[in-house]
């Protein structure tokens, strides 16, 4: 199963940046970041609108998406990665991960995600949330595979 992450915004060199690859240099089979952003100065549901078909325009056809959101479902990392093994077994090609913007996903994301996840009720930094994501995509690794990492 090939694993992508698109994201809203150009990762800046800093802690965020190193904790990410730090992850990312675990995982098997790797992430593959997209970013995406909007040059022009759109606002409020325009911005919104537009990321949402950049994201979108980075899933693979049949892809399924899980979309990172404020008022998406909480999980936690044994159920998350349950989750990534089901469609892992059931024969998903390519699993996508979406992070929206400052102002969150457009509607046309939160339709066409198989999920919509949150990371808990506050409020992270984008660039945090990357390597949050990418911690618990390896963290579901190890637990698939059995390793004891995840209760140590």
């Amino acid at each position: 199963m090939r694993l992508l992450l698109a994201a809203v915004g150009k990762a800046k060199a800093g802690p965020e940046q190193d904790l990410f690859r730090q992850y990312l240099r675990r995982l098997s089979p790797p992430l593959i970041l997209k970013e995406v952003e909007e040059k022009r100065p759109l606002t409020g549901s325009q911005l919104k609108t537009r990321e949402a078909e950049l994201l979108l325009g980075a899933v693979p056809a049949g892809a399924v998406v899980v979309a990172l959101d404020e008022r998406g479902r909480d999980m936690g990392s044994e159920e998350f990665a349950a989750c990534m093994g089901r469609w892992r077994d059931g024969g998903t090609g390519d699993l996508v991960f979406l992070i929206g913007g400052a102002d969150g996903h457009g509607d046309a994301v939160r339709d066409r995600a198989d999920l919509l996840l949150s990371l808990g009720r506050m409020t992270w930094p984008h660039m945090l949330v990357r390597a949050l994501l990418a911690e618990q995509v390896w963290r579901a690794q190890a637990i698939l595979a059995g390793h004891p990492y995840h209760r140590v």
